[in-house]
């Protein structure tokens, strides 16, 4: 892969990003795809700085067939800058036992290629598919947006705006830390390193709640009504902030051969797979306008009802949906117990908000 940003050509680390495709068989079972990456460089400067050949493996466990069009990407890191000339070759493994590994049902081509090295820290992030930039770029529309709706409805409320608005900066700023705080809590097997390792909603919406709650009674602002007009807007923050996740590579599903498949990438893999990504954000969407409704026109409005009843409906509709993703859940109980607690805090606040 190429990187078109004449500022980074010269910085270390350099790498090598490369992409293999292929179709999958049009039917049968599931397979394994193995592909040996072999490489040289052809030119350059400064030849001591890393290896000049590499060899390297790349393995899809579970190819399935109908699925069309994949994309197997890897990067190789350690080399010398400088141009390469590359082979890509299919290979059949031996298993742990011994025997061979299941051979693709359909003959694999060979590629061949030659291109340059590029800054490692780009290549490590860059796929077929993925965006860069999607990510930052549409949560933080998304936070715009919260705020404005959230100063919309606090103007409506008879809020105190610009007090309302610091706690909601704080609070974001203390979430962002705790989204990256419980992704590490969650992801010890992760060995990318802090700066580079991911971030968790659940961890940003505890974080938030938090900070909101002590902002709230450090600068007197009424609490329930505090978060009923920030209820909205924080589910559109999370109706554009999960787009953000489609097009920059996290999050994904898991791969499917249904046409009603999306092609889409994890940054390791490009295939066809369950969009839980954009479930995610329909899912935030329509209870953002239905949140958004039951500020605007009931009254006398029921104070911090709306915010229970909205965010306990997205997070038991997003353990609905985890069974979709491509990432497995590592708590035995944890999905049920948290589906439990959201769906009696549900229909809790549905019950009062009939009733009262």
């Amino acid at each position: 892969m190429s990187w078109n940003c004449s500022q980074l050509d010269e910085l270390s680390p350099q790498g090598l990003g490369l992409t293999y495709w292929f179709d999958a068989a049009p039917s049968g079972r599931p397979y394994p795809v193995t592909v040996r990456f072999t490489g040289r460089r052809v030119s350059g400067a400064d030849p001591g700085r890393g290896s000049e050949t590499f060899e390297t493996l790349r393995t899809i466990p579970r190819v399935l067939p109908g699925s069309g069009l994949i994309a197997m990407t890897t990067r190789v890191s350690g080399v010398a800058p400088g141009e390469w000339a590359v082979t890509a070759a299919p290979v059949v493994l031996l298993e742990p036992d011994g025997t061979r590994q299941a051979e693709p049902p359909v003959p694999l081509p060979r590629g061949e290629s030659t291109g340059t090295t590029a800054f490692l820290p780009v290549a490590k992030v860059r796929a077929p598919g993925v965006r860069i930039g999607a990510w930052p770029g549409l949560v933080g529309l998304g936070f715009l947006l919260a705020l404005v709706l959230q100063w919309v409805l606090g103007t409506q409320r008879d809020l105190p705006v610009g007090r309302m608005l610091l706690v909601s900066l704080l609070a974001s700023a203390v979430g962002l830390a705790g989204a990256k705080v419980y992704y590490l809590l969650t992801h010890r097997e992760d060995k990318g390193g802090t700066l580079r390792a991911g971030m968790s909603i659940q961890g940003f919406v505890i974080a938030m709640i938090a900070l909101l709650l002590g902002g709230a009674w450090a600068t007197g602002i009424p609490l329930g009504p505090l978060f009923d007009v920030t209820a909205p807007g924080l589910l559109v923050g999370l109706t554009v902030g999960r787009l953000g996740c489609f097009f920059g590579g996290c999050c994904v599903g898991l791969p499917t051969a249904s046409r009603w498949g999306i092609w889409s990438s994890d940054r390791g893999v490009g295939v066809r797979r369950i969009p839980v990504q954009l479930f995610e954000s329909t899912l935030a969407g329509m209870l953002a306008g239905a949140t958004l409704l039951a500020v605007v026109l009931v009254n006398p409005p029921v104070d911090g009802l709306f915010f229970l009843a909205g965010l306990s409906a997205y997070t038991f509709g997003r353990q609905l949906l985890f069974p979709l993703r491509g990432i497995p859940r590592k708590t035995t109980h944890g999905r049920v117990a948290t589906m439990i607690v959201t769906g009696l805090v549900l229909v809790g606040s549905v019950l009062a908000l009939i009733l009262g």
